[in-house]
């Protein structure tokens, strides 16, 4: 059977949002409604009063008192589900740059639009799915020559002709064509481009480039950290547990003061089934990160064709086969743009997640923290804080920053107080009696440990960005339907059955990035504004509007902050539900902290989301992806196959972004 794509996303959504921490709370009762109207009067209020008694001064506000910092006229909210374009305010300009398909390396052939290029085609193109980047740029061309590196999260049927194959064994399994398998695999993984300005000031890429590659889901990646070689990362493929083939549903990233990318695997057990009950209930490590234990993984029967994604044991291959697989996925990769020669690193010192992004958080003396989100209803905000400190005059040196250090996980007090909780075995009741054998135990099950020590679960935690002066950091919740039924209301989650989601904010103590306390607050409530009337008549329920000074939006997902303290938003909502009615297509959104007025910068075309954003270092050219979009982007014309895209915006003057 053909894969059907009108239902394709909204199966993989039902999938990666299946609730996987055990951590739930009774339902509540009736009091939930005043129990949300108290936390927001309670936490919008504490901009105002502190949390330490008096005014707290957010370091936005001392930088700028009512200065506005969005400097364009906002668009307007397209809600036709026909809407197939992208469209910028007046005084930009917004042109398709980089497509699936397109060719990376200089041998790559043209992409057919019938999409019947094999999978060996596949491997020299640009991946589906386009989501976190970044631009590096040269040295002695900061704004007009650089490398791009894009993730490409997963693939969309529409990258075979007729879309995916499945057909059914006599035993129920479903089963894959190879070819298929082996071209969804090389759409995996990221690229790295080279683009400059030709002598038109106009951006180009540069096909004949020693730097251009592609990194999929069979490329070699060493494993380093605590976990390298342990038992527990061994298989039949890889009995010395030392490298890894493939990266898996790259969503977000992050990128070092060294000049390397980090790429994170989030929704990586979709990829594999263990279909021993006995044992998949007794590996925390299958079980509390939702391997998929029926007869086929959830996502694209790979196992059917590829033995490492059957996790299953048998006792009679050696390291039982390939059930170690999962455990080799979930970490942050990193890459080095300017050494195509070298073997990307997964990281496994910094714990394994849903990890959506790695986003770096420098202090003045070098020591520095990681902050990551776990993409899953009622799962958690992590940090890592390397053991040793940046040394620019050591280069070296910082390529092991990322080996040794210290992973936390975050509880957000309902008073606006927060503690960091070390996921360290040995303390705090991370030991062998509580299910904890060692360290390499903990960071396996980074999840189970923080359950344990009883994070805070949140709202879908998904970008984090990082004031550029202030050291505030932020980050997106995007949605949870389940908050009020499964897991409890709380002050950083208010809002029952949250389809809108909401950002947080937080400063640390001392703006240290290394301090184990903070405090927080709800930067703001996405949703319809109060008062707001549907369709018939009446008013929009109270679950479901927000405190959005500005443009309104649904599930805030990408974040990211620009050089002057714009705070940039992408939004990844269902735009065709109900909910979305008057937010429609995904948009990118630009956010004044100080003000916290929204304004609509972007809208993407219908059934895409809008992900992924970075600069040239002088912000007068950006890059954002359009993703999965749903009718024929970026042709528009209703009739070609439609394609994930990077596109670049420029001011017709050529001033900065947003100013």
């Amino acid at each position: 059977m053909r894969q059907d794509h009108q239902h394709y996303h909204a199966d993989l959504e039902a999938a990666d949002d299946q609730s996987i921490n055990p951590s739930k709370a009774p339902t509540l009762n009736s009091l939930v409604n005043q129990s949300r109207r108290n936390l927001l009067k309670g936490s919008l209020g504490l901009a105002a009063f502190g949390f330490l008694g008096g005014r707290l001064l957010w370091g936005t506000e001392a930088l700028a008192m009512g200065t506005s910092l969005l400097g364009f006229k906002g668009v307007a909210a397209q809600t036709s589900a026909a809407f197939d374009q992208v469209i910028v305010p007046p005084g930009y300009s917004a042109r398709a740059f980089f497509s699936w398909g397109d060719a990376v390396l200089e041998e790559a052939p043209t992409w057919r639009p019938d999409a019947s290029d094999d999978w060996q085609a596949q491997m020299q193109q640009a991946g589906d799915n386009h989501d976190g980047m970044h631009f590096f740029p040269f040295a002695d061309a900061h704004n007009d020559h650089g490398l791009l590196v894009i993730n490409h999260e997963y693939i969309n049927p529409t990258l075979h002709t007729g879309g995916m194959t499945f057909f059914e064994d006599d035993t129920g399994r479903k089963q894959r064509p190879m070819d298929q398998v082996r071209k969804e695999q090389a759409a995996h993984g990221l690229s790295i481009i080279e683009v400059r300005r030709d002598q038109h000031g106009i951006w180009q890429r540069v096909s004949k480039s020693r730097y251009n590659r592609r990194v999929t889901a069979m490329s070699p990646i060493d494993l380093a950290g605590p976990l390298r070689g342990d038992n527990r990362m061994k298989t039949a493929s890889d009995p010395a547990g030392v490298q890894v083939l493939g990266t898996l549903n790259n969503c977000s990233m992050g990128v070092t003061p060294w000049g390397t990318y980090l790429a994170c695997e989030e929704n990586f057990h979709n990829y594999f089934v263990n279909r021993d009950g006995v044992d998949y209930q007794q590996r925390d490590e299958h079980r509390r990160y939702g391997i998929g234990n029926q007869q086929n993984s959830r996502y694209y029967a790979w196992e059917s064709v590829d033995p490492r994604f059957d996790a299953t044991p048998y006792a009679e291959q050696p390291h039982l086969g390939h059930c170690n697989e999962p455990n080799r996925f979930g970490w942050v990769v990193e890459i080095d743009p300017f050494d195509p020669t070298a073997t990307p690193v997964k990281r496994t010192a910094m714990g394994r997640l849903g990890r959506e992004c790695s986003v770096l958080s420098l202090g003045g003396d070098g020591r520095m923290a990681c902050y990551s989100g776990d993409d899953s209803r009622g799962e958690y905000v992590y940090k890592f804080v390397p053991e040793g400190r940046f040394d620019a005059a050591q280069p070296a040196a910082n390529r092991r920053l990322l080996d040794a250090g210290i992973l936390y996980v975050a509880r957000f007090n309902a008073d606006g107080s927060g503690q960091w909780l070390p996921l360290v075995w040995g303390e705090n009741g991370l030991t062998a009696e509580n299910g904890f054998v060692d360290q390499q135990g903990v960071l396996l099950n980074a999840r189970g440990a923080a359950d344990f020590l009883q994070a805070t679960p949140m709202d879908r935690p998904e970008w984090v960005a990082v004031h550029p002066q202030t050291r505030e950091v932020y980050v997106t919740l995007t949605n949870n339907s389940e908050r009020g039924s499964c897991f409890r209301v709380d002050a950083a989650n208010p809002r029952p059955d949250n389809l809108h989601g909401q950002i947080l904010r937080w400063n640390e103590s001392d703006a240290d990035p290394t301090a184990t306390t903070f405090t927080w607050e709800l930067f703001l409530l996405a949703g319809d504004q109060p008062g707001t009337l549907d369709d018939s008549g009446q008013p929009v329920a109270e679950h479901l509007t927000g405190n959005i000074k500005g443009d309104i939006f649904s599930s805030p997902d990408g974040l990211a902050f620009d050089a002057d303290g714009r705070l940039w938003i992408q939004t990844d909502s269902d735009d065709q539900a109900s909910h979305t009615a008057r937010t429609g297509c995904n948009q990118l959104l630009c956010a004044d902290p100080v003000s916290r007025e929204v304004r609509r910068f972007l809208v993407g075309p219908s059934g895409a989301e809008i992900t992924g954003i970075t600069w040239t270092p002088d912000y007068r050219s950006m890059w954002i992806n359009v993703q999965h979009p749903g009718i024929s982007y970026p042709a528009s014309d209703g009739q070609t196959r439609p394609r994930s895209t990077t596109v670049l915006i420029s001011r017709d003057d050529g001033g900065v972004i947003g100013a």
